[in-house]
């Protein structure tokens, strides 16, 4: 039996071209307003995979504009009243629902600080549409599987176009363009091989720097809802600084690297954690002692890790059903989650 989550995960491909194709109009007037504004700093405001993926447009607004981005605690306007200084910042939202009630706080309270907001949403009209400066449809479709999958790609698809467009970067826009297709590819890699060692596995570590610890940071989290396993993300530099200290023979560590800088310093990380008969899996044929899962080449750094999580979503899937449980319907989690 097909689940509803193996189905959107399949509708990955087609929910980002119609994103590119029907959203276009908003990312554009998003590009334009942030080159108006020039903003000296730049903040982020999700939860859950929303705030990974906002993790991971955090990387790309570093790497390709030189801003620094920071993420705000949503309590900061919903719990403690704060007003924020936001004048010369951006703000961008990320929410599957635009509905939960301290997102939209925070967002209101950016805007009134004068910051210029965007909203990446997948509901319009919602809350949080309505309090940005410009909400941008992430047009993924309906998600009913309570882990989100094409939701949290199609929000990175839609951050990175706007990016693209903000930097006037034709070899980024020129990345985004392709990537619908580069899905379709992914789609088709095998990950199987971390089904055995995850199978009976209590915890794992998943690695990655830049925008490939964003990956991480998504990774771990669908362990946890759909698998109900334990599981870290850190820097592949952080996890030396004490967290190798319970890496012993066996342990899973799935390294996620893209073809970037910072590929070699993950393979790095791995071949010494892979020294110590830990269970290594990597995306990089520049270690000889883990083992190696197949990935896209996009022919851009940002695209190439954005493609990462792909087939990790389809191994993960398959990993819930093989440790018994029903990927759709974590027992613990409900689809929309409003806090305060």
């Amino acid at each position: 039996m097909l689940t509803k989550m193996r189905e959107e995960i399949d509708e990955i491909p087609a929910a980002a071209a119609r994103l590119l194709k029907e959203s276009s109009e908003a990312i554009g007037a998003c590009a334009d307003a942030l080159r108006q504004k020039d903003p000296s700093v730049v903040v982020t405001i999700a939860r859950g995979s929303s705030d990974h993926a906002a993790y991971f447009l955090k990387y790309a607004i570093e790497l390709q504009l030189g801003l620094p981005v920071a993420s705000l605690g949503p309590s900061l306007a919903s719990i403690y009243e704060a007003p924020m200084k936001l004048k010369n910042a951006a703000a961008f939202a990320v929410s599957q629902s635009g509905a939960s009630p301290d997102i939209v706080a925070m967002m209101r309270g950016a805007r009134l600080g004068g910051a210029t907001t965007i909203s990446l949403v997948n509901t319009l009209p919602s809350p949080l549409g309505d309090a940005a400066t410009i909400a941008v449809d992430i047009k993924a479709g309906p998600e009913i599987a309570v882990a989100a999958t094409k939701s949290f790609v199609n929000s990175i698809v839609a951050g990175l176009a706007i990016i693209a467009g903000w930097s006037e970067d034709k070899e980024l826009e020129s990345a985004v363009s392709r990537l619908p297709e580069h899905f379709s590819q992914a789609l088709k890699l095998d990950w199987s091989a971390l089904i055995e060692p995850l199978t009976n596995a209590d915890s794992l570590y998943m690695l990655g720097r830049g925008p490939a610890l964003a990956i991480a940071a998504e990774a771990a989290l669908k362990c946890k809802e759909t698998c109900e396993l334990h599981a870290e993300a850190y820097s592949s530099a952080e996890v030396l600084h004490g967290p190798v200290s319970i890496v012993g023979k066996n342990f899973p560590v799935v390294g996620f690297a893209a073809r970037d800088k910072a590929e070699a310093s993950i393979a790095q990380t791995m071949s010494k954690l892979a020294s110590n008969n830990a269970a290594c899996f990597i995306t990089s044929d520049k270690t000889d002692s883990a083992n190696r899962l197949p990935f896209i080449e996009t022919g851009h750094p940002l695209t190439d890790a954005l493609m990462l999580i792909v087939p990790y979503y389809g191994m993960v899937e398959s990993l819930s059903r093989a440790r018994g449980f029903n990927p759709d319907k974590p027992v613990a989690l409900k689809k929309v989650t409003q806090t305060r």
